[in-house]
């Protein structure tokens, strides 16, 4: 066992090393602890291709996972192997991903969004506006700095977004307004952690050396946090972190019940409607990519998939 514990010592260490998110971090601890109890608690150097092989056929067959899913406990095993372990094998190279299919997003209708803002209020209501209104991944929503929303030039630059990329992002003008009076609230509190010995924000790599007074200035705070200050796992120490996630999730759940809204519902379900919505106002497709945040415009192009009127819209010849 303390080989066991020594190595995830590791694997967290060359993880934290490299700058993965602290969700990625988890996900990748979590399956190759699945992987070692899937073998007795051998050690993985013990373990190879068969091994391997074995449980990602096993998370398919008995576990019924998303070829998603599967991708990402062999990206954690990977991960162990190569960059942990040090161990370049032939297999490593032969080893197949699950093939994902290729899935429409759901998208709301401007009627949908409407109702379900309706059924919200408050945070939540805010939180799920400023989802379908810039665009953003929920974590990029989440993570959000003070300094980063710019009401001058009404712009939000979403910092170390997906591949570690920055960009910008529109500011709704029907935002204004609630945006600033929850940065006010948010400077209430930190006021209130400064004065009990606290307020420091977690600054990412390694930006509380480079910058030593940035972590209790007030624009590196949360623009969303949370109502208590709780350990933070990297480094153990109390922290006003942002809210969290299941928090809109749980907000989404209940308010898509009472709108009645048959469609699922999900923080990147706001991200789709609100590409798919700006493509059927006329706005171009490169436009569109570079307010996501996409790499490839081909990524993009699945939303000109779910138009169904507007500029690019087709009829029925039946209708004609």
């Amino acid at each position: 066992m303390e080989r066991i514990s020594a190595l995830v010592a590791d694997v967290r260490r060359a993880l934290r090393a490299r700058h993965y998110s602290l969700r990625t971090e988890t996900a990748y601890l979590g399956w190759i602890k699945r992987f070692i109890l899937a073998n007795q608690l051998r050690h993985p150097a013990e373990l190879g291709h068969r091994e391997v092989e074995a449980f990602l056929t096993r998370l398919a067959v008995e576990g019924r996972v998303a070829a998603s899913t599967q991708n990402q406990a062999l990206s954690g095993l990977l991960f162990l192997y190569r960059d942990v372990l040090r161990l370049r094998m032939d297999w490593m190279e032969d080893v197949v991903r699950a093939k994902r299919t290729r899935k429409l997003p759901v998208v709301l209708a401007r009627d949908e969004v409407r109702c379900l803002l309706a059924q919200l209020d408050g945070r939540a209501w805010l939180l799920v506006s400023v989802l379908y209104g810039t665009g953003m991944r929920l974590m990029e929503c989440l993570r959000l700095r003070v300094k980063d929303v710019d009401f001058a030039r009404g712009e939000i630059t979403v910092r170390d977004g997906k591949g570690g990329k920055d960009r910008r992002t529109i500011l709704p003008r029907s935002l204004v307004e609630p945006l600033q009076l929850e940065i006010e609230r948010a400077r209430v509190l930190h006021a209130g952690d400064l004065a009990l010995g606290f307020g420091e924000a977690w600054l990412p790599h390694a930006l509380a050396r480079k910058y030593p007074n940035g972590p209790t200035e007030f624009g590196w705070q949360y623009v969303f946090p949370a109502l208590r200050r709780s350990l933070d796992p990297r480094d153990d120490k109390e922290r006003r972190h942002h809210v969290d996630a299941e928090f809109v999730s749980r907000a989404l759940k209940s308010a898509r019940e009472r709108a009645g809204l048959v469609k699922h519902v999900t923080a990147h379900t706001l991200r789709h409607s609100f590409a798919t919505h700006l493509l059927e106002a006329g706005y171009d497709i490169r436009t569109i990519q570079e307010l996501l945040g996409h790499n490839d415009v081909a990524t993009t192009q699945i939303y000109t998939h779910v138009l169904n009127r507007g500029p690019n819209g087709v009829a029925s010849p039946l209708d004609r």
